[in-house]
């Protein structure tokens, strides 16, 4: 689960047979007193990868400086680059996004999607899995 400011506009790719897929930066902060008592600001840069609904979804809603809540599956990747050199990649690959936010900064009213690609309001900023299979855990969280 990550919450970040989206660096990019997303990069969406149409392939064979209709399939969607938009891969997207992710900024996340971290701030913290050092030491000597100074604070630092740490900044993570994420790859996520959604597939399909969520791929249309966000050609149409997402944007550079977007926030946003990604939940999904860590992926380490490999190929081999031009010079045969063997790369590594890790990404995230999303199962629900859902924008967050003040409303007058996305064109969306914070939605929630999900793999299945349905569309729930949120009437707040936090995240509301759409999966019922995680439902059911989450209501025991204290938050």
């Amino acid at each position: 689960m990550l919450i970040g400011n989206v660096g990019k506009d997303p990069e969406v790719r149409h392939l064979e047979g209709g399939v969607s897929v938009a891969t997207i930066t992710l900024a996340t902060n971290e701030r913290y007193k050092d030491r000597s008592g100074e604070t630092v600001d740490r900044t993570e840069w994420h790859n996520v990868v959604l597939w399909r609904n969520l791929a249309d979804l966000a050609e149409r809603y997402i944007r550079k400086g977007t926030q946003i809540y990604v939940e999904g599956k860590i992926r380490t990747r490999s190929w081999e680059d031009q010079s045969g050199q063997k790369r590594y990649t890790t990404e995230v690959v999303a199962d629900n996004i859902q924008l967050l936010g003040r409303r007058g900064d996305n064109t969306a009213t914070s939605p929630t999607y999900g793999t299945t690609g349905t569309s729930t309001p949120s009437p707040s900023i936090t995240p509301s899995p759409v999966s019922t299979a995680v439902e059911d855990d989450i209501e025991d969280l204290p938050f």
